[in-house]
């Protein structure tokens, strides 16, 4: 496949990216040139790994919120500590907001008997995921998604957000050294969904090829600003292991 702009191989690659959320992908190629720019995401290799993460993350944009409305054999089979009997599944199997609180909370920084755990349940490019995770993309991004969390899906930051959060996760050392692997512990915890991702990769590098990454496109959506907030990632990267360390435990335990 020959190179293409970044806007022509997201069109392609993700024909249904509208379906949860409209305008979902022009907010995401209109803000592409300063997202990527001011994360130093500048090269088609860094593009196709934050891109192959996202797409599976995301479901190439068809699955942006976490569904949480699980059957009780589900409950049991995703959380046998919490969910030992069938009984105990009862009073959440279809109830997504009480089996959220119910898994969430007292941990990620979720607060035991609030809300937050469905308040700050998976959502955007990456499933950010806990009051934690959250108030760490609200300092990067300056978007205020702790107190309207539903940010994180709005076209015109989504891509911001999932970059951001690509950043906070450590990812950008091993995408530079086209370390999938790495790049997926650090975003996932583990290695989940590691063949798709790997599937993903491979059709955004051939997608865009091995040319600079055109990220504008001819006629750009005048109604999706860009996404001028995002600070440089230098300061992200030069992070100490210490700090490196204590950031992929919070990634963990946050994924889990």
């Amino acid at each position: 496949m020959s190179q293409s702009s970044f806007g022509e191989a997201l069109l392609r690659l993700w024909p249904n990216g509208d379906r949860a959320v409209t305008g979902l992908r022009a907010g995401m190629i209109a803000s592409a040139p300063g997202v990527f720019h001011k994360y130093g995401i500048t090269t088609p290799l860094l593009v196709a790994h934050v891109m192959a993460q996202i797409s599976h993350e995301c479901g190439a944009g068809t699955e942006v919120i976490e569904n949480l409305n699980y059957s009780a054999a589900r409950m049991m089979q995703v959380w046998p500590s919490r969910f030992p009997s069938l009984a105990s599944t009862k009073p959440y199997a279809g109830n997504a907001r009480a089996l959220a609180n119910r898994v969430y909370n007292g941990r990620m920084g979720n607060v035991i008997g609030s809300d937050d755990g469905w308040n700050f349940r998976g959502r955007g490019a990456v499933q950010t995921t806990g009051r934690e995770g959250y108030q760490r993309l609200a300092e990067l991004t300056e978007f205020d998604v702790v107190n309207d969390p539903a940010l994180v899906n709005d076209p015109r930051y989504f891509l911001a957000c999932g970059v951001a959060d690509f950043i906070l996760c450590g990812c950008l050392p091993f995408a530079m050294a086209d370390d999938v692997v790495g790049v997926t512990r650090r975003l996932n915890g583990g290695t989940i969904g590691l063949t798709a991702r790997r599937q993903w990769l491979a059709q955004w590098k051939a997608a865009l090829g091995t040319q600079a990454v055109i990220v504008a496109t001819d006629t750009p959506n005048p109604d999706v600003p860009t996404a001028d907030h995002p600070p440089s990632p230098q300061s992200a990267s030069l992070t100490s292991l210490l700090g490196k360390f204590i950031e992929a435990i919070f990634t963990i335990f946050r994924r889990l």
